[in-house]
């Protein structure tokens, strides 16, 4: 009985540890992209108008504090807070000098993609 309680513990612990972890992580990588967001030199547009990357930023930021129950993971982040319109339901587009159009659900997870892909060659 001593050994399922200490093996209950130990797995209650690892798995707290695991989330938090996951958290810190989740938080990193939305901050990553929010800077990169506020950066950019691309137009963000949203119901057929184009914003800046500071504008973008600050109605992003808006849906992302009114998501954040819903937002556990960094593509949940692009999902619910820098994919469309909740009222109009188009998609937010990116338009980046010399570059094609794009959805910003694509050029978001571009950006999370390489920044992972950054950090891991970081820790080796």
């Amino acid at each position: 009985m001593k050994h399922l309680i200490i093996i209950t513990i130990f797995g209650l612990v690892w798995t707290f540890s695991f989330a938090q972890a996951s958290q810190s992580q989740t938080q990193l990588e939305t901050q990553h992209l929010l800077n990169f967001i506020k950066n950019t030199q691309c137009q963000y547009e949203r119901n057929g108008t184009l914003h800046n990357g500071v504008e973008a930023l600050q109605h992003i930021k808006k849906k992302y504090e009114y998501y954040l129950d819903d937002i556990h993971s960094s593509e949940d982040f692009i999902k619910y807070s820098a994919t469309k319109s909740q009222m109009s339901g188009k998609k937010y587009r990116i338009h980046c000098p010399g570059q094609a159009i794009q959805n910003s659900s694509v050029w978001l997870t571009g950006e999370l993609k390489k920044y992972r892909s950054e950090k891991e060659k970081a820790v080796r």
